[in-house]
């Protein structure tokens, strides 16, 4: 035990007067913490939308008035021009169109039916229909509105075929991205610091020439291996307390599960990401070489990971495919503890699994490193 804890004195002490490695173990995290829970969001709000209201009417100002008041669209202009609008959505200035005909209001009086039209940007993907649909229930409510308005005038009882749905929001009853996005952040910063840091470690004594010295020694390669991994292991477990408290204090995200339960499983999913970061070091040679395959798996795993994307959503093979990927269950751990207050049992499945990973690729490094340098 000695010899492991001498040579993980070492690399604490390497990291300590390193100022810049400090820094990225330390600072990078929370501002890419604070600056990603607000750019990664699902919500989509102040919409700048082009209004062509060719019939200037009460009923149109109205259904104007219920889009600039609903928080998710922003009026950026507004003209009886259709060509003023549509080289506006060309160049990108607005992301939709609203165009209401002539004779709006007196279709609503005499037929109690008028269209509208919504021109939405497609070329935004996802965002352009939760864009369309966001429009679509303001003029189904607006309609509703004026409905229900015509029957109180005209003294008629207001009938209509309605089915009563109700929905109830489990876990997240605001709908607040932050709390379903700030979990999952934390586990990809987490992954990336320590991933990227040890996958440059042994890839700096081998440029520095030290290595070589570690190997006459008659410290073993399972110790070795172990000593590299302590600090950046207990650094790991450090940036998480970091993003919690970061979390809870800045974006106000639940913790309803247990804490001792999340780092419990923290602990172990740190040995698989660190064991990666170690095996991708033996096999370069250089400090950039470890970067750049980093950066490439890291992309893979956060694509895949269900972080952005959810994993419903993905093609059936892919889904298969995202079990090989430890960040994904790691993820679902960390949502499913903050969020949902998940017990031990509720989380068994992929604690064991990264258990599984985390043998594998532990075993993985040792016997590379033995194999380099045999």
């Amino acid at each position: 035990m000695r010899p492991i804890l001498f040579l993980a004195r070492a690399e604490v002490l390497h990291v300590v007067r390193d100022r810049a490695t400090l820094a990225q173990c330390l600072i990078v995290p929370i501002v890419q913490l604070l600056v990603l829970s607000n750019a990664a969001t699902f919500q989509i709000r102040n919409t700048p939308t082009y209004v062509v209201d060719l019939d200037r009417s009460s009923a149109s100002r109205g259904l104007v008035t219920r889009f600039a008041a609903s928080g998710h669209f922003r009026i950026a202009a507004q003209s009886a021009s259709l060509d003023l609008a549509n080289d506006a959505l060309l160049r990108g200035d607005v992301t939709m169109v609203l165009t209401i005909p002539r004779d709006f209001e007196v279709s609503l009086v005499r037929t109690a039916f008028a269209p509208v039209e919504l021109s939405v940007n497609a070329e935004k993907g996802s965002a352009a229909g939760i864009v369309q649909s966001y429009a679509s229930a303001i003029v189904s409510g607006y309609a509703a509105e004026l409905s229900a308005l015509r029957g109180v005038v005209e003294r008629v009882p207001f009938r209509r075929a309605t089915i009563d749905v109700r929905t109830r929001s489990w876990y997240n009853p605001a709908l607040n991205y932050r709390d379903y996005m700030v979990p999952g952040i934390l586990v990809a910063l987490v992954t990336l610091i320590g991933t990227l840091l040890t996958a440059q470690n042994i890839a700096r004594e081998k440029e520095l020439g030290t290595l070589e010295q570690l190997n006459v020694t008659p410290i073993t390669r399972g110790q070795f291996i172990a000593a590299k991994l302590l600090p950046f292991w207990v650094l790991g477990l450090v940036d998480l307390a970091i993003g919690l408290l970061v979390g809870a204090l800045v974006f106000s995200i639940p913790i309803r599960g247990s804490l001792l339960l999340l780092f419990g499983a923290a602990t172990i999913y740190l040995v698989v990401a660190l064991a990666i970061g170690l095996w991708i070091s033996t096999m370069v040679e250089t400090q950039q070489q470890a970067m750049f395959v980093t950066f490439f798996v890291m992309n893979i795993y956060l694509l895949m990971s269900g972080l952005f994307t959810p994993i419903d959503s993905m093609a059936p093979w892919v889904q298969v495919v995202s079990q090989a990927n430890p960040v994904r269950h790691f993820v679902t751990i960390s949502r499913a503890v903050l969020v949902k207050g998940a017990g031990l049992t509720d989380i068994a499945r992929p604690l064991l699994i990264l258990v599984a990973f985390a043998v594998v690729t532990l075993t993985l490094a040792v016997r590379q490193y033995s194999k380099r340098t045999a």
